[in-house]
């Protein structure tokens, strides 16, 4: 009889205990990668000519995407949603800092950079980094990319990974966000974000 009762009293525990982990875990709609061995950071050239690092924009939810500045679909409808999900979040808008990497470094000069991302948001920065950069921080983040001969010399386009990274405000990886889910979906993980202490 007492060992049932403590059995039973075990398994309750069990029970409350799995109840609570997960009540206590936020739910998202992005890929959530809390805990990933990659993509942890790096320091880059930004489009003013300094060194800068993600983890210079602690306190604030960061949206890291890859891309270029003539690509002609992806990378703008992107940076677009971006600047949308900063409008969504209202008084929260200055917790998230949109972060954008060149994989075409060799057309994309911090003064191109400087005016694209002044399109879009002009508190978003740009990472510039060096061919030899890209490859690593590239192979850091499983990103693709991939030159594609155009018609002349420079025509030429980018293949790349269309998602975006995104960082809980300690610096953290914690989710990755398919491209195409919309301002509204992301900029509803980005609250949830900012709501969890991590």
């Amino acid at each position: 009889m007492i060992q049932t009762t403590r059995r039973l009293l075990l398994s309750t525990l069990t029970v409350l205990a799995l109840v609570a982990c997960n009540a206590d875990k936020p739910k998202f709609n992005a890929i959530d990668i809390t805990g990933a061995d990659y993509a942890k950071g790096f320091t880059l050239m930004d489009q003013n000519g300094q060194n800068r690092s993600l983890s210079d924009f602690k306190g604030k939810v960061v949206v890291l995407f890859f891309g270029y500045t003539q690509c002609p679909d992806v990378c703008p409808t992107s940076m677009t949603e971006l600047a949308e999900v900063k409008r969504l979040l209202g008084a929260d808008a200055d917790k998230l800092q949109g972060a954008f990497v060149t994989v075409d470094p060799a057309r994309d000069t911090p003064e191109m950079l400087k005016a694209y991302m002044a399109n879009f948001d002009p508190t978003f920065v740009a990472f510039i980094p060096t061919p030899e950069q890209l490859a690593v921080v590239a192979k850091d983040y499983k990103i693709y990319y991939k030159k594609v001969d155009g018609k002349t010399p420079t025509s030429y386009t980018m293949d790349h990974s269309a998602g975006s990274y995104v960082y809980d405000t300690q610096g953290n990886l914690r989710l990755y966000s398919r491209y195409g889910v919309g301002e509204k979906v992301l900029a509803q993980d980005i609250q949830t974000l900012l709501k969890t202490i991590p």
